[in-house]
C-alpha cells in the first residue's frame, strides 16, 4: 500500500470519534496546498510534508495529536497549539472527544509551516577533508 492508502486504512480502522477527527484534520491539511505529500513513517504515523515535514498525526487512546515539526517557529494567532508549548521546536494540537476542528485556522497554520519550510536555513553538509598520507622523514 502507498502512504495515502495506509492513512485511509488507519482512519477506517478507527471506528470511533478518533477516526472522524483524524479524517477532518487530514482534509484540512490537504486543502491547504495542492502539493502536500502524504508519508507513512515511524512504524505507523501519518506525516504530511511540503519542502520538509509539516506535521505528524497520531491517534492515541483518548486524543488525536497533530504535532508540527517546527511549531515553535510558527505564529499561532488562532491559538490552536495546546500541547508541547515548552519545547524549543515542536508544538502540538491535542484534540479530545467532542473538540471541533477549526479547519480554516488549521489550513492557515499548515500554510505558515510550508512558508517556514521554504525559508528555513538548509543544513550544510559537513565539509570533508581529504585524507593525506603522512610524510615520513628518511634517515
Amino acid at each position: 500500500m502507498n502512504p495515502s492508502e495506509r492513512i485511509d486504512q488507519l482512519i477506517a480502522d478507527l471506528t470511533d470519534w478518533r477516526g472522524k477527527t483524524l479524517a477532518r484534520v487530514r482534509k484540512a491539511i490537504l486543502a491547504a496546498d495542492d502539493e502536500i505529500i502524504e508519508e507513512w513513517k515511524w512504524m505507523g504515523s501519518p506525516v504530511w510534508s511540503r519542502d520538509g515535514i509539516i506535521a505528524v498525526g497520531n491517534a492515541h487512546k483518548n486524543k488525536v495529536k497533530l504535532t508540527f515539526s517546527h511549531g515553535a517557529r510558527l505564529a499561532d494567532p488562532d491559538k490552536l497549539f495546546n500541547a508541547g508549548l515548552d519545547g524549543g521546536t515542536w508544538r502540538a494540537i491535542d484534540l479530545l472527544e467532542g473538540d471541533a476542528v477549526d479547519e480554516r485556522a488549521l489550513r492557515d497554520l499548515v500554510r505558515a509551516a510550508i512558508d517556514y519550510n521554504r525559508t528555513k536555513p538548509k543544513k550544510k553538509a559537513p565539509s570533508r577533508t581529504r585524507a593525506t598520507a603522512s610524510k615520513t622523514k628518511k634517515p
